[in-house]
């Protein structure tokens, strides 16, 4: 589909006329459904999505098991995409629709092209860069140094805050993707969280207390 002039309501940080005019012209709207793959693991990158509606959940499979990177969402890029689209190499990770999510997919010679153009499109590719190398570092402190529970429990409160409500419609399965772990590691910890009546374990759900 192609785009219109409303993409810029969440894109008001590229300035440029000229810019915009040229993101009319050479990029597309693409409608993605829950669960959809927008960028695979191992595959060339030809187009870059940047988010206008919904959220990417972007992650990395080593020995069956998921790990999370981070989240793109409204007004965001993917790091890895960029990256891969800069040197032409194949994308190390996999970006998938959180819901159903609307991304406006930049062809990759109009990377660098743009960023030796316009400064705003500069702007926002450095600051891609810096604030999902900061996730990234995040990410590897939490594996690296908090047990499991611990992360568990805060991914659990972060998400609750976010939503705005309590209940969480997510799988053990699911949740242990998140983290990077097995299910059977999850199930065991909100079992126990539950005894100390800090969740309640719903079908297909969990309640934070």
């Amino acid at each position: 589909m192609t785009p219109s002039d409303d993409i810029f309501k969440q894109l008001n940080f590229l300035t440029e006329p000229e810019l915009r005019e040229e993101m009319l012209r050479h990029c597309q709207l693409l409608t993605f459904e829950k669960g959809e793959v927008i960028v695979g693991e191992g595959e060339f990158v030809k187009v870059v999505p940047i988010v206008i509606a919904g959220a990417l959940r972007i992650f990395h499979t080593r020995e069956e098991r998921e790990i999370l990177l981070y989240y793109v969402e409204p007004g965001e890029t993917c790091m890895m995409s960029l990256s891969a689209g800069f040197f032409n190499t194949r994308n190390p990770s996999q970006a998938v629709a959180t819901e159903r999510t609307e991304v406006l997919a930049v062809p990759t010679p109009f990377i660098t092209q743009w960023q030796r153009q316009y400064k705003s499109w500069n702007h926002f590719v450095i600051k891609t860069f810096i604030e999902k190398y900061d996730e990234l570092l995040n990410v590897f402190e939490s594996v690296a140094f908090d047990h499991i529970d611990k992360r568990a429990l805060e991914y659990l409160q972060h998400r609750a805050a976010k939503q705005n409500k309590k209940e969480i419609e997510i799988s053990h399965q699911e949740l242990a993707n998140e983290l990077g772990t097995t299910r059977v590691v999850i199930s065991r910890i909100l079992k126990q969280f539950e005894i100390d009546k800090i969740v309640d374990l719903q079908r297909g759900s969990i309640k934070v207390l």
